[in-house]
């Protein structure tokens, strides 16, 4: 599950909180560890009732929408996000059992601080989506297209999260500054501590009404059709990175990158081992016995190899530089061929004879009754 609140919920970043609450509860009745045997459902269990718990109270949301994801936990470790719980109880340091209190002062002393004039503009997230390929594709390679759905800038407030004549204040709460500034007594005497405005955001500015078409949040959620390049020789599991096709950054920040995972489907033909393949080939008996020049598919074309007299079921052959592309390299896999004598279900009369001739040729009696076949098969 991925650690964004909204995507642990499986909810969009406009739902409204009934919305929210459905889908906790749906999630929940999943999750919980009394009804789920899953070793990690505890765990899915506690992020989904902290994604819950931030997105409907209206100004945690706020600020993590504001923050994003990582920003905001980081901020919660200290105290700042949400008011943080036991902030500043119980610990002369601030911050929750002390962890990132130290580091408050230590940022304090050395010119560090929270406020948006002091940070550098946060990098979009990254996105995940999945995409199916068959065998074939993943031996050429293939462009496929996927589509996401995925936060954009809004195009109407360019991000900005209101109209361009909405009317502007300074914010109260930080007189313009963007930064708030809390001073707290210590073991080590008073200590000062800068953080990012949470009532403006760190802008320093109000403004009289928000974006109608983005609520404010300055991101819209649009379905976006990209094509990927997918390479020779790719497998099942791995993942391919399109820079910058994920969520908007801070504005003047790049956006996130877009991360495709690949699943290649199984093939009728062909098992697949790492850059080599398996196929199983049926051959007749005579063909076994006596050898024979044998055609067999690959992905490819047809190729062929010598069976060697006497050849037994079972016997593996190897085909060098017939498997799968090694990717983003030179060279091939293998394929490996397993040769199935395989019994015929009838013979004609000459074909029954002649098979008869050869087994008593052998010193072997033949039951009629029994079947040729089924004592010719228990012989070997």
């Amino acid at each position: 599950m991925s650690e964004d609140f909204y995507d642990v919920l499986g909810v969009g970043r406009d739902a409204d909180e009934a919305e929210i609450q459905q889908a906790y509860r749906q999630k929940v009745s999943e999750y919980h560890p009394d009804v789920n045997d899953d070793p990690d459902a505890e765990e899915k269990f506690r992020k989904i009732q902290k994604a819950k718990d931030v997105l409907t109270d209206e100004e945690k949301r706020q600020q993590y929408d504001q923050l994003g994801h990582d920003r905001y936990e980081e901020a919660e470790k200290r105290g700042g996000a949400g008011g943080g719980a036991g902030a500043g109880r119980g610990n002369p340091f601030g911050g929750a059992g002390g962890a990132g209190g130290m580091g408050d002062i230590f940022e304090q002393f050395f010119g560090g601080g929270a406020g948006r004039g002091q940070q550098r503009p946060q990098q979009g997230r990254d996105l995940r989506t999945h995409l199916t390929i068959d065998l074939e594709e993943a031996y050429e390679g293939v462009q496929k297209q996927v589509t996401v759905r995925r936060p954009e800038r809004c195009p109407d407030c360019d991000g900005a999260g209101y109209p361009e004549d909405a009317d502007v204040r300074t914010c109260p709460q930080c007189d313009g500054r963007g930064q708030v500034t809390q001073v707290r007594q210590t073991p080590l005497g008073r200590v000062q501590q800068t953080q990012e405005c949470s009532r403006c955001g760190g802008e320093g500015e109000l403004h009289s009404e928000t974006c109608s078409t983005c609520s404010g949040q300055g991101q819209v959620r649009e379905e976006a059709t990209l094509t990927v390049d997918v390479p020779a020789g790719i497998r099942s599991g791995q993942t391919l990175r399109m820079e910058r096709e994920g969520a908007p950054g801070d504005k003047g920040a790049p956006n996130g990158d877009l991360l495709v995972e690949v699943e290649v489907e199984p093939h009728p033909d062909f098992e697949r081992e790492g850059d080599d393949l398996h196929h199983r080939h049926a051959v007749s008996f005579p063909q076994a016995v006596f050898g024979d020049d044998i055609e067999v598919p690959t992905l490819d074309g047809a190729a062929s190899f010598d069976l060697e007299a006497g050849t037994q079921s079972g016997e593996t052959f190897r085909l060098k530089g017939k498997g799968m592309p090694r990717l983003r390299r030179r060279g091939q896999g293998d394929l490996y061929v397993t040769v199935q004598v395989v019994t015929p279900d009838s013979l004609n009369e000459e074909q029954r004879e002649a098979l008869e001739a050869f087994a008593e040729a052998g010193g072997e009696e033949i039951d009629v009754e029994q079947g040729f076949f089924e004592k010719l098969k228990s012989s070997f």
